[in-house]
């Protein structure tokens, strides 16, 4: 499990800036790390300032269905057989989990939650006989003090045939070699993540891209297990938030 992370000093108004740098000081994870890299402002005013604003109805799409493939994940990991229906009605009550967040609509919500059951539904009928999940949605961490380096920890989708399973909703279809490129701090931490949890190396890593089109599809792109290579170059990283 995560560990819990120390308190940290607080005023009336909540943690101070250099209390919350602390805080961040004690873990890191990879879409705290890619965040890092990409921006350091919008990093800062996210975890540091921690200012809020209405969620992206990408987002919302894509947390509810993510926590739809959960729930169809668990299932197959327990033996079970969901009925389309069943799949829907999970989705439908993942939709409403989060309904008291403010949510920036880009147009009708029906008309976006229509569009994200199509992606699930598309999905699910593509995968007609995966193979039994080995993990589901299970957080997982690596102890790196003895590096002087921070805990890393994060929470793997799916690990299935010694696979690491990463699900992403995406408006565009995605390029294999460019999402190589931009995923391959995640998937190096995952990897790191499952070789120090298992004390085995991945199959593998596939990238599952739902792609919301007018006719959805789903893109998987299959990457080779991590390389010697891309250890070196995502280890200099940890010690730098």
């Amino acid at each position: 499990m995560i560990a819990t992370l120390e308190p940290v000093e607080t005023t009336p108004s909540g943690p101070t800036p250099e209390a919350r740098v602390r805080e961040l000081q004690q873990t890191v994870s990879a879409s705290r790390l890619s965040l890092y890299l990409s921006s350091r402002l919008k990093f800062f005013f996210r975890y540091v300032a921690r200012l809020k604003k209405p969620k992206p109805a990408a987002l919302h799409v894509g947390g509810a269905v993510h926590a739809t493939l959960k729930s169809w994940n668990k299932a197959r990991w327990r033996g079970e057989v969901l009925t389309l229906k069943q799949h829907h009605e999970e989705f439908v009550k993942a939709w409403a989990d989060s309904e008291g967040e403010p949510v920036e609509w880009d147009g009708d919500e029906l008309v976006e939650q229509a569009t994200g059951w199509r992606l699930l539904d598309t999905y699910i009928r593509s995968q007609p006989f995966p193979p039994k999940p080995e993990a589901v949605e299970v957080p997982v961490e690596a102890d790196l003090k003895q590096h002087g380096l921070p805990r890393l920890i994060g929470v793997l989708d799916l690990v299935q045939g010694g696979k690491i399973v990463d699900y992403k909703t995406t408006g565009q279809t995605p390029n294999p070699d460019r999402v190589a490129h931009t995923a391959e701090v995640q998937t190096s931490i995952y990897a790191l993540l499952y070789r120090e949890n298992t004390g085995r190396h991945e199959r593998g890593i596939e990238l599952h891209h739902l792609v919301k089109l007018k006719q959805p599809k789903v893109v998987i792109t299959e990457l080779p297990p991590m390389s010697e290579n891309q250890e070196a170059r995502i280890s200099p990283y940890w010690s730098r938030t």
